[in-house]
């Protein structure tokens, strides 16, 4: 979406004039920047202020910024209004970047309209000593609730049998997958997180899931992130429902949280929450009132987790749907593959190794999709020479995963959807380290000229489609 488009929509003539002053004071001030700390990455040249945003297409800013990787390398400056940004593009430079200079490049940028409800705490949107501890936290007490063991497969099968009934329920004819694949990822997250499930029914649990997803869905759209550009302007722009479905969630969310804490008992911890709520216990009881153990900590990273969890898994298996509609073969490959391999009875993780051909399929799937494509936007921590360019403390980094799972010199055929990238010559499984989706039953259709164009959010989305499900007995 151009610039203009969104100022004739949305801001006063006023607010223009507003624009062009600004834009004066910022053409002066940004001609006083030290010349002397060495080559900055190039880049498309900036207007003061609204910097490159005449050159973005803000509706599908990462393939702007791919298009811009060709012509200006695989380090680059690109400004989003005001915020200079440096783009890292292609599998070498990404890795380089975020593995072998992890310390340099490990800061979190923290978007305007995030920081005013999260201020700091919890797992996604945080740095220093606060967001470590959460970290190490969260890693330790989800391993320990069973996440990548038998415990959360168990969970996930239970979820899988609720999700197939809801599936069966429209007896072959086409529907819309969304909420119901949703509302099952959303479930196993919850009972990780709160020790319980709720049914698909439950309107407290259908505003929840709903509200998290329209965010998310917003978070990305062409409004909110010229918000995060200026964040001065938020009247003006479509900040506010995703403002007001935060604060939302977050009520509810400490709802249920006092509920598992009237409750609780320490010696029986019923999932995340109740483990975080007996280190917090633990911690003021001893004296220490300057635990990270705190209820805002409890409550950012509960949302985390309930969200990134939700809408990344769902979002993955939607494509994977919609890909196996449109393309019929590979589908009836998999079939194949689990009917000789598995018969009538539930796939389990231990499973994995008998079956590459499905296994190269999932990689593919995560790979094509692409659905968080320019990653988390990180920050420097200090000043860095990368691969010949000086980069500021303090500059948004954008690690372009687009360029990495499409990249040429790493797949044979980047734009087309195909398994044989994860299998070699015997069909036996292969990892491919250019395999980045996150910075590091039987569904049919007619395929036919199947839409793939992806519905614009913080995360990727298949556009909206409707699928057939039938039983393979």
């Amino acid at each position: 979406m151009a610039l203009l488009e969104v100022l004739s929509s949305s801001a006063s003539v006023s607010l223009l004039g507003a624009l062009l002053c600004l834009l004066v004071l910022f053409f002066f001030s940004s001609r006083s920047r030290n010349q002397n700390q060495g080559k900055e990455p190039p880049g498309p040249r900036p207007l003061p202020l609204i910097g490159n945003l005449l050159h973005l297409d803000l509706t599908k800013p990462h393939i702007t910024l791919w298009e811009f990787s060709k012509k200006y390398g695989n380090v680059f400056t690109v400004y989003f209004g005001p915020k200079k940004v440096v783009v890292l593009a292609g599998y070498k430079t990404v890795k380089q970047a975020l593995v072998n200079h992890a310390d340099e490049f490990g800061d979190r940028e923290v978007f305007p309209i995030i920081e005013q409800s999260s201020k700091g705490h919890g797992i996604l949107f945080a740095n220093g000593e606060s967001w470590k501890e959460m970290r190490r936290f969260a890693l330790t007490t989800l391993r320990d609730f069973g996440m990548g063991k038998k415990m959360s497969e168990e969970k996930i099968i239970e979820e899988c049998q609720n999700l197939m009934e809801v599936f069966e329920q429209h007896k072959g004819k086409a529907f819309d997958t969304t909420k119901s694949i949703n509302y099952a990822v959303s479930n196993i997250i919850c009972a990780i997180m709160y020790g319980s499930r709720f049914e698909y029914d439950d309107p407290e649990f259908q505003t929840m899931v709903n509200r998290a997803n329209e965010t998310i869905r917003l978070s990305g759209s062409p409004s909110v992130q010229m918000y995060n550009m200026f964040p001065w302007l938020g009247k003006w722009f479509g900040s506010s429902v995703v403002m007001k479905n935060t604060a939302l969630n977050k009520a509810q969310i400490r709802k249920l949280i006092q509920r598992l804490k009237d409750t609780l008992i320490p010696q029986v911890c019923r999932g995340f929450v109740d483990v975080f709520l007996v280190r917090q216990q633990t911690q003021e009881e001893s004296g220490n009132m300057n635990t990270y153990y705190n209820s805002e900590n409890l409550l950012v990273s509960v949302a985390n987790l309930f969200n990134a969890g939700t809408d990344t898994t769902a979002t993955t298996l939607r494509w994977g749907l919609l890909l196996m509609a449109k393309y019929p073969q590979i589908q009836g490959h998999v079939q194949e593959e689990l009917s000789s391999m598995i018969g009538g009875r539930q796939v389990r993780v231990e499973d994995r190794k008998n079956l590459p051909y499905t296994d190269a399929v999932i990689h593919e799937i995560q790979r094509l999709a692409n659905i968080v494509p320019m990653s988390l936007p990180h920050t420097t921590s200090q000043d860095i020479t990368f691969q010949g360019y000086f980069i500021k403390k303090g500059t948004i980094v954008y690690p372009l995963l687009t360029s990495v799972l499409w990249d040429e010199t790493e797949w044979e055929s980047p734009l087309s959807f195909n398994p044989s990238h994860f299998l070699d010559k015997d069909g036996k499984f292969v990892k491919r380290d250019a395999f980045m989706p996150f910075s590091a039953g039987s569904l049919y259709c007619i395929p036919s000229s199947m839409d793939l164009t992806p519905t614009l959010g913080l995360t990727l989305n298949p556009p909206p489609h409707q699928l057939c499900a039938h039983s393979r007995v």
